[in-house]
């Protein structure tokens, strides 16, 4: 997608730090969002402590980031607390950023067929436009992946 498409826009929702955020708060930066099934799972969990350790990089080429998931804000407190996150996770419950961002799927769960997060992040210029995006994300070697992508669009 190029940076011509229509800016995002998001209504606050709550996050960590006892904030209410939206995509708006961070214009005039990049920002990656990225979105992940549920805190305390190891594959969202290894996803979040790879971009908490590679945050000082991001904040180098002046590049917020954001988690968000369906989880409530009481168990996305627990989980920042725990892993030290540096960076705010958005507690979506009624799934409108999820439902913006295209990003609920329908997922098989031993042998069920539920709707759920599929694993996805976003990278958005200042302007607040996507620039670009990465969907059934593999966690090993994702964030590295979306570092390089802000450095470039940094310039």
């Amino acid at each position: 997608m190029s940076s011509k498409n229509k800016p995002v826009s998001s209504p606050a929702l709550p996050a960590t730090g006892g904030q209410e955020l939206s995509i708006e708060d961070f214009r005039g930066h990049p920002l990656v969002i990225y979105f992940y099934p549920r805190d305390n799972t190891p594959g969202c969990t290894r996803q979040g402590q790879d971009f908490r350790d590679r945050h000082d990089d991001f904040q180098a080429v002046g590049c917020a980031v954001l988690g968000v998931s369906r989880d409530s804000l009481k168990s996305h407190e627990k989980f920042a607390e725990k892993q030290g996150f540096p960076f705010p996770l958005i507690a979506d419950e009624d799934e409108l950023l999820c439902r913006q961002f295209d990003v609920i799927r329908e997922k098989n769960m031993y042998g069920r067929k539920v709707m759920g997060i599929e694993r996805s992040t976003f990278l958005l210029d200042a302007e607040g436009c996507i620039v670009k995006s990465w969907r059934k994300v593999r966690v090993p070697g994702h964030v590295d992946e979306v570092l390089e992508a802000a450095r470039e669009l940094a310039g």
